[in-house]
């Protein structure tokens, strides 16, 4: 019997057997779960990514930028791709690359991250997958860029490179454009390798489906019933955002916060929000392009899934044994590990209850326009996908950061919970150094 994996590539086989103008590409397991995520909303809303800098007035010139985004869609066939779903299988369409500075008008007495807010909140799901807004914000005197991205066509690994690539094209603008000729073999050379990836990855998570995997996520899963914030749903304060924000900086060992004790610090949240006696999902992304592949812009990181007792705080070694024993599955698609755990009776129906994101901060570089370096910025109050996320930069300190959806969360337990999760890191930075 065929696994999940290769149920998918038989359809898309089937599906592109007489399609001669390879227009569909087929997806990653991680880019399963983004389409399958967006199905179920009832808006069709998709995860999106977004990235804000802000730049001196005047600093940012609109159709240059917009040459830039261009320029880098043609050359990344996965950023001038859109996710849909043919017969029943989910697939990216190639089309042309589309690619506007779109400058929304403020609302009379609107501040620009409000305006950012908005436009963000009207983002049309058969729209590009890279969207780039230009917002003045008279009383700092600057203007600030958002690059925003449909999560099914990125990985935190490739907007380093986007950022990147997007400095360099526009600085390429005044250079003049390169012969079409070489553009059209670049972004088709580009193709071919993004292709050939996507199929390696499909390679590589159908051998890691094997039935003794399946078997451990679902004995390692098998508490999770349904989502612990089901019944902890909040009032949304009048006049507030969707979701709440909080941050701080702490000193951080020579090497960084190990992993396991990351996942630590956030059951220690989920125990301040949800109480004892939960086994709450966390998922975090891991992964990275198979071996050998041609390093490609796209989506390859799958989401693991973490089950955060909340009913005890196990010791620092046990955590790190499991997760150690995880990631020896970690290439099992998420959806397959959903199946897998229904399957052998759960209630769970694959939501996530928290997120965790972890980045080294020499991994993101700033955007730079014709030498001017943005300087990055959060606009925060946005809808988010998950009850509550944590994201965690690492380097010289570590920049901790978490938000909350408050329909389900209230602001104050959200709030201890954030105390929680930075006495715990505060702890486990005093036992690493």
């Amino acid at each position: 019997m065929l696994s999940i994996t290769g149920q998918y590539l038989a359809r898309f086989r089937r599906l592109t057997a007489d399609d001669r103008c390879d227009a569909l590409l087929p997806v990653t397991g991680a880019q399963r779960r983004f389409v399958l995520v967006r199905s179920l909303d009832p808006s069709g809303r998709p995860d999106v990514v977004p990235m804000f800098f802000a730049f001196p007035y005047g600093a940012v010139d609109p159709e240059r930028l917009r040459t830039a985004a261009r320029r880098i869609a043609a050359r990344h066939t996965v950023l001038r791709s859109r996710p849909a779903v043919v017969r029943g299988t989910p697939v990216l369409r190639v089309g042309e690359p589309d690619v506007h500075v779109t400058r929304p008008t403020p609302a009379p007495g609107e501040r620009p991250a409000d305006t950012l807010r908005r436009a963000l909140a009207d983002w049309d799901p058969q729209g590009p997958p890279l969207r780039l807004f230009l917002v003045r914000d008279r009383d700092r005197e600057e203007d600030i860029v958002a690059v925003v991205l449909d999560h099914a066509v990125c990985d935190g690994r490739s907007l380093a490179r986007i950022v990147e690539e997007l400095g360099d094209a526009y600085a390429e603008d005044g250079t003049g454009p390169r012969p079409a000729p070489e553009e059209r073999e670049r972004a088709e050379a580009e193709r071919i390798a993004y292709r050939e990836t996507v199929l390696r990855q499909l390679a590589a998570e159908e051998r890691a489906e094997t039935p003794e995997a399946t078997a451990y996520w679902a004995d390692r899963l098998h508490a999770l019933r349904a989502r612990a914030a089901a019944d902890r749903a909040a009032r949304v304060p009048d006049s507030t955002f969707p979701s709440g924000a909080a941050q701080a900086r702490l000193p951080a060992p020579d090497h960084g916060v190990p992993f396991p004790a990351l996942l630590d610090a956030c059951r220690s949240a989920a125990r301040a929000l949800y109480g004892p006696g939960h086994v709450v999902p966390l998922g975090y992304p891991w992964g990275g392009r198979p071996a050998g592949a041609d390093p490609v812009i796209g989506c390859f990181l799958n989401t693991v899934v973490f089950p955060a007792d909340t009913g005890h705080e196990p010791a620092a070694e046990v955590t790190a044994d499991a997760w150690w024993d995880d990631l020896d599955r970690a290439d099992v698609p998420f959806d397959v590990v959903v199946a897998a755990v229904r399957a052998a009776g759960s209630g769970w129906t694959g939501a996530l209850d928290g997120l965790l994101t972890v980045d080294d901060d020499s991994r993101r570089p700033p955007l730079r326009l014709a030498g001017v370096k943005g300087r990055e910025i959060h606009v925060d109050g946005r809808p988010v996908r998950a009850p509550f996320a944590v994201s965690v930069t690492q380097g010289a300190e570590i920049q901790l950061r978490m938000v909350w959806d408050r329909a389900a969360l209230d602001d104050d337990t959200a709030h201890r919970a954030f105390d929680a999760l930075t006495g715990a890191l505060r702890t486990a930075e005093r036992t690493v150094r």
